[in-house]
């Protein structure tokens, strides 16, 4: 991945200049101390909308920086439904991390110019982790690349292999690619119009020109006869060390030695756990280009029937954004059709903590290449050549060349003579090339902003008193939601039993409650989500009324102005406060 910092165009006219000292251009991809200095001197100058700490540490020891958004002078974060978005939990799913920096940069500059950010930031609040695994991206995006899959921590072995090929840049270029070697038992060939192209070898088929394909790299203690691929000592995939439905090793690779054993895995858990404000989720990943919803290890069915089209319809809604399919994992993203994930984040945000979670799934090379009706996962295991032959023509004109690397001989120290070449993933498919990476970031700030707009608000509707006799007085407060989704979020929450509404009243001094309790729970107060199509009966269930009968003290013991505080919360609609004079 160093190659593509290397390779970076500084053409492009789309940059944010955050601070006099520093600008960042959206078509590179950032080490962790420019990521670092970055965020530092974003919150240094815009201190009034950005607030930046370290949730905690990495494997290696780096901080893990989020970056709080929110207008600081309408109320502070937690007291405002609040959506988590990151990035960069995958090695080498660099462009995660810059979705979520440059979303960043959409919401700074956006305010004071742009209504749905500004309402947004005045009353709502995002949690933004852009580079979740530090570590693995800096082993990415090394001048020597090592590709890996999450954590650069060894496991399920703290012990290198001792034979076998161990994937790496052999020739130090700055890319991994691939080896052929010619073998008359090989399972690829040349096609015939582009031999450049290595196609399946027909089943029946003898007496052509053959070879063996390998990845890059070195091969150790070789044999001269028997070659096979070491596993990577760092097999660990953080998006598997989840607590929902989590197994192991030897059922879910790379979930860890049990539940939330890493240190990325619980700092994102911990933070999430004291945040009970965020009422939505969206992780960056990379590549498909698809919006991916939970399950991934059930079917649709198991849903309560009103998450299910409420996931349907925020779905629809990024769909329509961004231009991206949104489907479910278990029935449209599934690595093999006997197998599930189990362990993933957007899973046990919605199972466990009961909010809406997605997996973005950024850039599709296939897309790029104009081949449009393919089903995800199952085009790797079979598709036409001529979508092979689509591709490579999108490398030689888009890319000018350099997504498939013509093959070139080079003396293996192992191996003797070889030819390498083929895709460079890294560059090509992986991660948006350096000079499509603003275009398809662009694409998910308005979704982010409409998934927080969505999420419950309690505002307060009336407060009011009347006097029933001499110093005795009915005070009432009405609250109400006026978000889309209900206090609770989802039906699943419901099941957790989440808390609902709670109102409390702050007497005046020497005062007393005749009736009504200092702290009343009227429950839990629907949105709009779940109105039909067409024009119904309008209930108020979106609101919620309390009273209170309050007593002030006789005249002698009462000095200056006798006035009531009067507060509404619920942890994921926000608070409200309200003062009212009693006299």
């Amino acid at each position: 991945m160093g190659r593509l910092i290397r390779v970076a165009s500084r053409l492009t006219t789309l940059h944010a200049k955050l601070h006099p000292s520093f600008t960042v251009e959206w078509n590179t991809y950032l080490r962790y101390d420019e990521l670092t200095r970055l965020l530092k001197e974003y919150a240094e100058a815009h201190p009034h909308l950005l607030m930046l700490e370290s949730i905690g540490k990495s494997f290696e020891g780096r901080d893990v920086w989020l970056a709080t958004v929110t207008n600081l002078a309408t109320g502070p974060a937690r007291e405002k439904p609040a959506l988590w978005i990151d990035g960069n939990i995958h090695a080498t799913e660099l462009a995660a991390s810059s979705a979520c920096l440059f979303f960043l940069w959409t919401l700074i500059e956006g305010y004071g110019s742009d209504a749905d950010t500004m309402r947004c930031l005045d009353t709502r609040a995002f949690y933004i982790c852009p580079r979740i695994n530090p570590d693995g991206a800096e082993w990415a995006l090394a001048a020597k690349p090592k590709l890996i899959r999450s954590s650069t921590r060894p496991y399920p072995y703290d012990e290198e292999a001792i034979e076998g090929l161990h994937v790496e840049d052999i020739d130090g270029d700055g890319r991994i690619l691939a080896m052929r070697i010619p073998d008359p038992n090989g399972a690829w060939k040349p096609h015939a119009d582009d031999p450049r192209l290595l196609v399946r070898r027909d089943p029946a088929e003898a007496g052509g020109v053959y070879y063996r394909l390998l990845p890059e790299g070195r091969v150790e203690n070789y044999d001269g006869v028997t070659i096979h691929t070491q596993p990577y000592k760092e097999g660990l995939d953080l998006n598997r060390n989840f607590p929902i439905n989590w197994r192991q090793q030897h059922e879910q690779q790379g979930a860890g030695p049990f539940p939330a054993s890493e240190p990325e895995t619980r700092n994102v858990m911990a933070f999430i756990a004291d945040h009970p404000n965020i009422t939505g989720a969206v992780a960056f990943h990379t590549f498909s280009g698809v919006l991916l919803r939970p399950y991934d290890d059930r079917d649709d069915k198991e849903f309560p029937a009103e998450d299910l089209w409420t996931y349907q319809r925020i779905g629809a809604e990024g769909t329509a954004i961004t231009g991206y399919p949104n489907v479910a994992v278990f029935h449209d993203f599934r690595y093999h059709p006997k197998e599930v994930i189990t362990g993933s984040f957007d899973s046990w945000m919605y199972d466990h903590n009961g909010v809406f979670a997605w997996t973005v799934e950024v850039w599709s090379p296939l897309r790029e290449a104009g081949i449009k009706d393919f089903k995800f996962m199952d085009w790797f295991r079979e598709h036409p050549v001529e979508d092979d032959l689509k591709v490579l023509h999108w490398s030689d004109t888009t890319l000018e060349g350099k997504g498939y690397i013509d093959w070139y001989s080079f003396n293996h120290p192992q191996l003797g003579p070889v030819e390498l070449g083929g895709w460079d993933d890294l560059y090509a498919w992986r991660n948006p090339p350096p000079q499509f990476l603003a275009r398809e970031i662009a694409k998910f700030p308005r979704w982010l902003l409409w998934h927080c707009l969505i999420s419950p608000r309690l505002e307060i509707l009336e407060v009011s008193t009347k006097p029933l006799s001499e110093r005795t007085y009915r005070v009432r407060l009405v609250v109400q939601n006026t978000g889309w989704l209900p206090t609770y979020i989802t039906k699943k929450a419901l099941e957790k039993k989440i808390r609902g509404v709670v109102c409390e009243i702050e007497l005046p001094a020497g005062a007393v409650l005749e009736t009504g309790k200092s702290r009343e729970e009227p429950g839990q107060l629907e949105g709009r989500a779940y109105k039909g199509a067409m024009p119904d009966s309008d209930s108020t269930l979106d609101r919620a009324k309390v009273e209170w009968t309050v007593r002030l003290p006789s005249t002698s013991a009462s000095s200056g102005p006798h006035v009531a505080k009067l507060i509404a919360r619920h942890e994921r609609a926000g608070w409200a406060r309200a003062e009212v004079r009693l006299e």
